[in-house]
């Protein structure tokens, strides 16, 4: 899935900073769990370096365990929303624009260096070798991404692939060579794990959520505008109440 780096990415986002913050999924529990077993990291206490962290969704939940935070993004507007969000008590959070494949941080003061959704729209050589040049001897390096388990759910597979069908620029499951970002082969000693969840989310949240990808922020507003209608008139079909049981899983890989 690694799509590389494009140009003006942070503007891309910036375009859907408001969606972004108000649709995507946070990461269940088990993950940071898991972030902390496999990595050997302790995060209460941690400094870590959030690469591509947006509106802050793992930022705000790594800062609630304890890590003292340096987001990095190149989004403005993704950026003033991380801001808005963060409270000012401790641990500190420090909100840098920058670009993931050029840190602009000294050798050796990160514990951990974490890519949430981010590491795939990166140089993939380029940020690693950024990552650990900035991470301490015994850091380590985490990517983690939320996809919909369209496998699990007939409701969800069809709405993938209504996707597919109608977005020239979608990439997801219903995609036959869909996969994974590629982060593990960038480690010598890696870790991974799947960890499934339900997303209880509701329609019109659900689709804030479509509405803060890339694919969909490629496309003129009114196509967009009526795509997500459609969605929303099968979703309501099939989900009168409003409520959508969403079945997804997260991919966290770990390199040490």
């Amino acid at each position: 899935m690694n799509m590389g780096p494009i140009k003006d990415l942070g503007r891309v986002f910036d375009r859907v900073a408001d969606a972004y913050d108000a649709g995507r999924p946070c990461y269940p529990d088990e993950t940071y769990r898991a972030l902390g077993e496999l990595s050997g990291v302790e995060l209460d206490g941690a400094l870590t370096v959030d690469v591509g962290a947006g509106t802050g969704i793992m930022t705000r939940a790594l800062r609630a365990r304890g890590s003292r935070v340096i987001a990095v993004d190149p989004g403005a507007e993704m950026l003033a929303r991380l801001v808005s969000r963060s409270d000012s008590g401790p641990p500190a959070v420090a909100a840098v624009l920058a670009d993931g494949n050029a840190l602009p941080l000294a050798d050796g003061v990160a514990d951990l260096v974490t890519y949430a959704q981010s590491w795939h729209w990166l140089d993939p050589v380029a940020s690693i070798a950024e990552a650990r040049r900035v991470l301490r001897p015994e850091g380590a390096i985490a990517g983690c991404w939320n996809f919909n388990h369209a496998a699990q759910a007939e409701w969800l597979a069809a709405y993938e692939a209504r996707l597919a069908e109608a977005v020239p620029a979608y990439y997801g499951p219903a995609v036959e060579q869909w996969s994974a970002p590629p982060i593990a082969s960038a480690f010598e000693v890696i870790e991974e794990r799947w960890i499934p969840w339900t997303r209880l989310v509701g329609i019109e949240d659900f689709l804030l959520d479509l509405r803060s990808h890339s694919y969909m922020a490629a496309l003129p507003p009114e196509y967009a505008d009526e795509l997500v209608e459609r969605q929303r008139v099968e979703l309501r079909r099939e989900f009168p109440e409003g409520m959508l049981p969403v079945p997804m899983r997260v991919y966290l890989a770990v390199g040490r």
